[in-house]
């Protein structure tokens, strides 16, 4: 019988997508102040992007990097 998900669940896929990101991504972990993710938030949702998104491309223009 099929499951509710079409994506496959368990531990076989996420250590395939946990491999997947370690091969594709890099990490990092930005602390802020209580009360800003609440403000970085509200502006990625005006720019229409993800909160991830919208870090990535503001950490962008201030380094100067081409996306």
């Amino acid at each position: 019988m099929a499951g509710k998900y079409e994506t496959p669940r368990g531990q076989s896929a996420t250590d395939a997508k946990r491999k997947y990101n370690e091969k594709n991504y890099d990490r990092i972990y930005p602390m802020v102040k209580k009360g800003k993710k609440e403000i970085y938030l509200a502006a990625a949702q005006a720019a229409g992007m993800s909160l991830n998104e919208w870090i990535e491309k503001t950490l962008d223009a201030a380094a100067g990097a081409q996306a």
